[in-house]
């Protein structure tokens, strides 16, 4: 059975891994190998272990953790959707997205917004999402990625 918790900060290196296998296996079709190899090999930092702690949230499959999201519930900013490569085409993903959405609700928002991977992009629109310009990431390590911003109005509940 899924579950959606909040993250830890002991869950950070696994969220890292999880990242790390996604990106390699799912964004070196579109952004080329030696791209996705850059930016898989991010290095793991205390930094990125405390925005784990402050803002993920992990699907579990049982006690397994199988994907990454995480939002920022004072800008409604959705990131860092990542599953596990055996756990594709399970909706996990979605029930990701829809459990964010609906802390971002609670929250008092009601839009979510989000920078969608080019392998990612038709995934949101899938769920609602709309966007269709390009636009480039620009990482903290320096990297620049092809991105595609993306908003949806949330609805109260």
């Amino acid at each position: 059975m899924l579950k959606i918790r909040r993250a830890t900060h002991d869950d950070a290196q696994l969220a890292y891994a999880i990242r790390r296998l996604a990106i390699l296996d799912q964004c070196t079709e579109h952004y080329g190998a030696a791209a996705a190899q850059a930016w898989a090999n991010v290095p793991y930092t205390n930094g990125y272990a405390e925005l784990v702690a402050e803002r993920f949230h992990l699907a579990c499959l049982d006690d397994t953790i199988v994907a990454t999201g995480m939002l920022d519930v004072h800008s409604g900013e959705l990131g860092a959707l990542f599953v596990h490569p055996d756990h594709l085409q399970q909706g996990i993903a979605r029930a990701m997205v829809a459990h964010l959405e609906q802390l971002t609700v609670s929250a008092g928002l009601g839009e979510v917004h989000l920078d969608a991977t080019l392998n990612a992009a038709a995934f949101y629109r899938r769920c609602g999402y709309v966007g269709d310009s390009l636009a480039v990431y620009h990482s903290p390590f320096g990297l620049e990625l092809p991105c595609v911003p993306m908003r949806k109005a949330l609805a109260p509940v």
